[in-house]
């Protein structure tokens, strides 16, 4: 199945899929479950569109490419052109509130980091992030105070909050706006809190943004 933006009322936003724009190391204590320093500045990579796959759909799990791990994230949909964006320009262009998932083949990012190279072979392959719908910015009473949690076969391993984001969401969206051009249709993965770690074909998933979104997935 093919992913095109919608609502959760299952809406058409009439936005086309474009790239993706994901925030590493976002939160502190996802930073440190995996030993990695916590940037001084928000750390940027971008995943295309052939990335992108519908959430509610089983998703694949590359094979033969070492371990494969979850990272559930805060997406925002942008709605207009953002250059240069002020907070106000930024505030007002948030199309969606909804969620993704940032899938990392581990292995093969571990070995690109201690060779100084990019990480898009382990975060920009097809099928690499499966997105949700989307909320409507005035059902979100605070983006920073979103609760973001995944289980796994039942099993409770994300449980963070969008307070705990070392860049918040606004300022994030106006820095991404001064190094890339954020188009409509483009997407913003927030960065992922702790708890991350491998998926397995089989496992069943409920993705949640609390009292917003819960989405039943699972991967093949």
């Amino acid at each position: 199945m093919q992913y095109t933006h919608r609502f959760k009322d299952n809406s058409e936003t009439n936005l086309p899929l474009g790239k993706v724009v994901c925030v590493g190391r976002n939160y502190a204590d996802h930073a440190a479950e995996l030993n990695n320093p916590i940037p001084t500045e928000p750390m940027l990579f971008i995943k295309p569109a052939s990335s992108v796959v519908p959430m509610e759909q089983p998703f694949a799990v590359p094979q033969g490419l070492g371990s494969v791990h979850f990272e559930t994230e805060m997406s925002i949909l942008i709605g207009e052109r953002l250059q240069h964006a002020d907070l106000s320009a930024a505030k007002a262009a948030i199309a969606g509130v909804g969620l993704g998932l940032d899938l990392t083949l581990r292995d093969v990012q571990d070995k690109l980091k201690a060779k100084g190279h990019p990480w898009e072979k382990a975060k920009a392959f097809d099928g690499a992030c499966p997105l949700s719908v989307f909320v409507k910015p005035d059902q979100v009473a605070d983006l920073q105070d979103q609760q973001i949690r995944l289980r796994v076969n039942g099993e409770l391993r994300q449980d963070g909050n969008s307070s705990h984001m070392l860049n918040q969401v606004l300022p994030l969206i106006s820095y991404i706006s001064a190094y890339f051009t954020l188009e409509p249709g483009d997407v913003v993965l927030t960065g992922t809190p702790a708890g991350v770690g491998p998926v397995q074909p089989g496992d069943q998933l409920q993705v949640e943004l609390v009292d917003l979104l819960t989405v039943e997935t699972a991967a093949k």
